[in-house]
């Protein structure tokens, strides 16, 4: 398993020990869990780091951390050998920003150049930071034409999201040839990471679109509670875990049968992302009454309205007065695995706020990342669902969407993605 936390040296005791000063001080940590006066020193919170190297990326399964940045990149050469060449130096810049130290540690100094790292997380620990990697469909074919001599190697599972009912999609916020989500719990940390990789793709891949997000939607590990999202209700109770090692196997990861075009791909996975905007303040309008029959839950401790604690599993069955106590159009219902084949998956979301649009109205939502094996299967006939019968739909609009293949692990010597081209 590549999620296990370790603790690793911080940027700050690397300088100390160059002997070069602290060039900026501790950033806040959002969410629930203001961060106290804690020392860089400390050995939790920001301090750990999880390996980079495995068997499956990190930042799938791996404890879900506070913040996100996410970025979708268009590759701009034509070149297989520049392409190949980015996936190397992208990998040697992730090994050393999620061991906490400045990309380029270790090599000469040019003072009449600029410098390696951009330099705003000197000083910062590693935070947990997690770098995952992957590959649209458009990186192997577009407009009909092969691309790096990747277009027999595509991925069968491997196509543009459809479009679903009652999208309206912002083409500027979908798609692109790679992506790269950077999770971690200090904000500062998971922006300089993707700073430092797209500066590092100048002249390859360019940015396409990207998102902050903050305040994790979902838990990933037993160990996690459950968060809220920003309608106030907890979210992703029912998630899968880490630690149920059969239901990820079944639902997350690429097997080696699963595509014999694609064999590169076993041991990744498919990374789903849907930004979607919550109409927030006619929600805050709406009766407590009626945004719990909306979820199907109780807000206060996330119980389902069919009785029990936050954990009790869904009686879709139990009847009140006016029907079913979860409703026909109740959220958790049509998400739930009775409901869509006995299909699960694993979510990494998180909130965002982009300020207020023209009309003084937030412009926020959730920032929707999931992991499927078969995103045909596991997410499509769900979403489709979701979209053309779920109540909350009134108060959604799905804005972002895209889709990419989740390369397995790396390992040491190796680049990202290295089975694909070879």
């Amino acid at each position: 398993m590549t999620d296990a936390p370790q603790h690793d040296v911080s940027r700050r005791r690397l300088l100390g020990v160059a002997g070069a000063g602290a060039l900026a001080g501790a950033a806040a940590i959002g969410g629930y869990q203001l961060a106290s006066a804690e020392e860089d020193d400390a050995p939790s919170g920001r301090s750990r780091t999880y390996p980079f190297h495995g068997k499956h990326q990190s930042g799938i399964i791996t404890p879900a951390q506070d913040r996100l940045h996410f970025a979708a990149f268009d590759v701009t050469t034509d070149s297989r050998e520049d392409l190949i060449a980015l996936l190397r130096a992208w990998t040697t810049a992730a090994e050393q920003l999620t061991s906490g130290k400045p990309v380029g540690e270790g090599t000469d100094r040019n003072y009449a150049s600029p410098p390696l790292d951009t330099g705003e997380a000197l000083g910062l620990p590693a935070s947990g930071l997690t770098i995952t990697f992957g590959f649209g469909p458009t990186l192997f074919e577009k407009d009909g034409k092969d691309r790096f001599g990747l277009q027999s190697r595509r991925p069968k599972a491997l196509q543009r999201l459809p479009h679903f009912p009652a999208d309206d999609l912002d083409l500027e916020r979908s798609d692109g040839d790679l992506c790269i989500q950077a999770c971690a719990d200090d904000p500062q940390v998971a922006v300089h990471a993707i700073r430092n990789l797209a500066r590092i793709a100048f002249g390859t891949a360019a940015v396409r679109w990207a998102q902050l997000g903050f305040g994790r939607t979902s838990s990933t590990s037993t160990k996690q509670q459950t968060p809220r999202n920003l309608m106030g209700f907890k979210d992703g109770t029912a998630n899968l875990k880490a630690e149920d090692t059969p239901n990820i196997d079944t639902f997350v990861w690429v097997a080696e049968d699963d595509d014999p075009k694609a064999g590169w791909l076993a041991g990744g996975s498919y990374l789903v992302a849907r930004r979607i905007n919550i109409a927030i303040e006619p929600w805050d309008r709406t009766s407590l009454s009626e945004q719990e029959a909306l979820i199907g839950r109780e807000r206060a401790h996330g119980a389902p309205l069919s009785g029990g604690t936050e954990f009790t599993d869904l009686d879709l069955k139990v009847e009140g007065t006016n029907g079913p106590l979860i409703g026909m159009d109740a959220h958790v219902r049509l998400a739930h695995p009775s409901q869509n084949n006995g299909t699960r998956l694993l979510r990494r979301g998180y909130n965002f706020t982009d300020g207020s649009d023209s009309l003084g109205r937030l412009d926020a939502g959730l920032f929707f990342i999931a992991f499927v094996r078969d995103p045909g299967k596991h997410y499509v006939p769900m979403q489709n669902q979701l979209s053309s019968q779920d109540g909350l739909m009134e108060y959604l609009e799905h804005r972002g969407s895209g889709l990419w293949a989740v390369p397995p692990g790396v390992k040491k010597g190796e680049y990202v993605g290295q089975a694909l081209f070879a």
